[in-house]
């Protein structure tokens, strides 16, 4: 039995990790007391006493948290953002190369990605990895996400039966270019620059959609032979799909809903356009993939586990 604990469990991302865990007959999860939940000796001592504990906190607080481990044993798998690009920390998405997953397997300090960064991310590395794309390369991006994504606040202000009604149109934020995830895109794909990023929160639960446009300049080829490239690259990976090109069969209707992977913790990417320009299109659920699902992905390598354990 792996035994777990959540520290921050009452929030969006941890209630969802801990859901994950309920069917699993491999996994005993530590729940402190509700009196407790805030008691820094209580939680220390349920840290301590976990093999693995996943922190599901705001940026202070998982620095807190990581500082109440006095042994050589238990592994943290953090879901805040604070240590995402730090050297002491291995980044959580194994799909990217076979050295990302021994991390993975072999740490004992885990950061999952960030949500729209994950997008972002599974676009542009294998792109820069190959030398396909120039870290040079000053990029857009833009990611329409569900409210849940803003967490128990947001998710209050969208299932207000007297929400104002700018909740019913979809609204973009981030417009100083400060987003938190901008500074793990560029370090975790080795670009130069941080792209023009533009968020975009619409009044659906949960799902995201993050395109980067391209020209044919910028990678040297077509459409086309991009969606070759991303087939082949992904080919073996259980848990990021490559659809048809200009996804003929998933899409027929040509519109592409960023609800499409609701539910789910994998992620599709569509490759569509023509001979002069082309848009990557990253489509996973923000709380699947996104934040819970890839957490859990991250503790099955590390226990040595079929990655997609308890993964529906």
């Amino acid at each position: 039995m792996i035994k777990v604990f959540i520290d921050g469990k009452e929030g969006t991302t941890g209630l969802k990790i801990y859901e994950r865990f309920l069917e699993r007959k491999d996994v005993d999860v530590l729940l402190l007391p509700e009196e407790k939940r805030k008691d820094i000796e209580y939680r220390k001592e349920y840290i301590n006493k976990s093999d693995v504990t996943f922190l599901c906190l705001p940026d202070s607080a998982a620095i807190e948290a990581v500082g109440l481990v006095n042994n050589a044993k238990t592994k943290l798998i953090d879901a805040s953002t604070v240590h995402r690009i730090s050297p002491d920390w291995c980044y959580g998405f194994p799909e990217l190369s076979t050295e990302h997953r021994n991390a993975i397997k072999n740490s004992k300090r885990i950061a999952v990605p960030g949500c729209h960064a994950s997008g972002f991310i599974a676009l542009i590395y294998p792109l820069v990895k190959s030398g396909i794309l120039s870290k040079d390369k000053k990029l857009s991006c833009f990611s329409l996400t569900g409210y849940s994504g803003g967490g128990k606040k947001m998710i209050a202000q969208y299932e207000n039966d007297n929400r104002n009604i700018d909740l019913s149109s979809p609204r973009q934020y981030g417009i100083t270019q400060m987003h938190k995830h901008l500074k793990e895109m560029k370090f975790v794909t080795g670009l130069n620059a941080e792209p023009v990023f533009s968020p975009v929160v619409a009044d659906f639960y949960r799902g995201m959609e993050v395109t980067v446009p391209l020209f044919k300049e910028d990678v040297n080829m077509s459409a086309k032979q991009l969606h070759e490239f991303f087939k082949e690259y992904y080919s073996s990976s259980e848990m990021i799909n490559v659809a048809s090109f200009c996804g003929i069969e998933e899409f027929s209707d040509g519109f592409i809903p960023a609800n499409y992977m609701s539910g789910r913790n994998d992620m599709k990417i569509l490759i569509s356009g023509n001979d002069e320009r082309m848009t990557a299109v990253a489509l996973f659920d923000n709380l699947g993939k996104g934040a819970s699902g890839a957490a859990v992905q991250c503790m099955n390598i590390a226990f040595d586990l079929p990655e997609t354990t308890g993964l529906k």
